[in-house]
């Protein structure tokens, strides 16, 4: 249970891959104009990392070492193919905003990196965990950085949840700063670096105020008797 609990944690926060590893920058500043953006997009991105962290790790003894790289590509363009006929068939409104993004999930640096590290050295338990951690690892951030760049940006949050929950979610919009002008900065791709920047700095912080500090005491050394 404590490889389980330490597996979670790495994705969620120790390893994340958006504040820890830095992977997934492509989308992960290009898509997060809205809280909605980022949650499609997160959503799509983990089922993809629990499908093909599962399916690496049930081939992994039937591959050879030399095409291992090919395969796995090939397994997570198959799955990023259906979920992208999934969203186009019932999300189709949320397919058109993230564009040529849902197919660039087959190139998203986190995917190949846990098929290669991790699935293809793991059991299926472990495989999945791991997808499913950093899944929702990488979806916290698209989220987080969504909403903080709709706030500053449009004075909103959860605009356009229709696109990801169906019509009745178009009252879940949240007009935080009424009559407001909007700030471009934070809309614009400089406003997600900055963004992204903030939520490293913050979370190096933490971790910095967490760790253990222990003091070194350093003693004199003897002095050899003459």
């Amino acid at each position: 249970m404590q490889d389980y609990k330490d597996i979670f944690r790495n994705g969620l926060w120790a390893q994340n891959p958006g504040l820890a590893q830095l992977l997934g920058l492509c989308p992960l500043l290009a898509v997060t104009g809205s809280v909605i953006n980022g949650l499609g997009l997160g959503l799509a991105t983990a089922m993809v990392l629990v499908a093909s962290n599962a399916t690496v790790s049930l081939v992994r003894h039937l591959v050879p070492q030399e095409v291992r790289i090919p395969v796995f590509v090939l397994v997570i363009a198959a799955f990023v193919t259906v979920v992208e006929l999934l969203m186009h068939a019932y999300l189709y409104d949320l397919y058109k905003v993230l564009g040529i993004f849902v197919p660039l999930i087959v190139t998203n640096c986190i995917i190949i990196g846990r098929a290669e590290a991790y699935a293809s050295r793991h059991r299926l338990d472990r495989a999945v965990l791991d997808g499913l951690a950093m899944g929702l690892g990488f979806t916290a951030v698209l989220v987080v950085l969504g909403a903080m760049r709709e706030l500053l940006g449009q004075g909103t949050l959860l605009a356009n949840a229709q696109f990801l929950l169906g019509d009745w979610a178009r009252d879940l919009k949240l007009t935080v700063i009424p009559d407001y002008r909007g700030f471009l900065l934070a809309i614009l791709p400089p406003g997600a670096f900055l963004g992204l920047g903030l939520l490293v700095a913050l979370k190096n912080y933490i971790d910095g105020r967490r760790a253990p500090r222990h003091a070194q005491v350093v003693r004199p050394e003897p002095r050899p008797v003459s």
